[in-house]
């Protein structure tokens, strides 16, 4: 009997996480690395376990993630709309909880791109009247 393993993608920034969730003891890996190892900061580790932590399944599930791209938090924030995808796939009456927090919510904001003849996508050089 083979084990049922839900597969999910996450994205945010330039960040693209591909996540399994598999039934088993709350191990948790990114990139084959421990979820700590990876991400250093607790409050990354707890962006990133907050569905799980919401639907009570900490440790019902084992997450498998690969992630590219991005920083540290684009990443974290990538896998917690994988996870959550995921979760919905294996039950779907987590949906309700998980959009009323807003995890399965794609953040779609990104850097702003520079434009030229100026220092920085925002920022413009000091005017002078003379």
């Amino acid at each position: 009997m083979s084990q049922v393993i839900y597969r999910a993608t996450g994205r945010r920034k330039t960040a693209v996480a591909q996540v399994r969730l598999m039934p088993g003891s709350g191990n948790r890996k990114v990139n084959g690395r421990d979820f700590r190892e990876h991400f250093r900061r607790d409050s990354l580790v707890d962006v990133t376990e907050a569905p799980l932590a919401l639907t009570n399944n900490s440790v019902a599930f084992d997450v498998d993630a690969s992630v590219k791209g991005g920083g540290l938090a684009g990443q974290a924030g990538a896998i917690r709309l994988g996870i959550a995808r995921a979760l919905v796939q294996a039950d779907e009456d987590h949906r309700r909880v998980l959009r009323g927090a807003g995890f399965l919510t794609r953040d779609s904001r990104m850097v702003e791109r520079k434009k030229y003849g100026q220092p920085g996508a925002r920022r413009r050089f000091q005017f002078s009247k003379r």
